[in-house]
């Protein structure tokens, strides 16, 4: 697994929505914003409450890998963040995203956690880096 720097952790935090891209098992994509995105104390783990996927889970289910892109006019940097994901809907890191989210809100109703673990993190600023592996 990959740990985001100090830097990319930094600029992670500033992010309100991001967007988080899936594909089917067929291939066919499906980007969606997202709100509940929070990289763990171990820098290595992404947990995403699953409020309203639909096509996301599915494809999930049949694919699962993900990318999700951190960029906007507070951060830094620009990451393209790609990893593997566990699908949960039981146990203690479920029930402790399912407070979380039910913290903010009972309309929100944290179906499911999906856990990423990072595998790459790639430049998408414009300029000779664009696309280089940064980890």
């Amino acid at each position: 697994m990959v740990k985001l720097s100090s830097e990319m952790t930094e600029d992670f935090a500033k992010m309100k929505i991001f967007p988080f891209a899936t594909a089917s098992g067929n291939g066919d994509p499906n980007v969606i914003p997202i709100g509940f995105c929070k990289l763990q104390e171990d820098r290595e783990t992404i947990w995403i409450a699953d409020n309203y996927f639909h096509k996301t889970h599915q494809n999930l289910e049949e694919n699962p890998r993900g990318a999700i892109y951190v960029w906007g006019p507070e951060v830094k940097g620009c990451y393209q963040i790609k990893g593997d994901f566990e699908i949960k809907t039981e146990g203690e890191d479920y029930e402790k995203m399912y407070k979380m989210v039910k913290s903010m809100g009972d309309r929100f109703p944290a179906k499911a956690l999906a856990v990423m673990k990072i595998t790459e993190v790639y430049e998408c600023k414009s300029g000779a880096g664009a696309g280089k592996q940064l980890l």
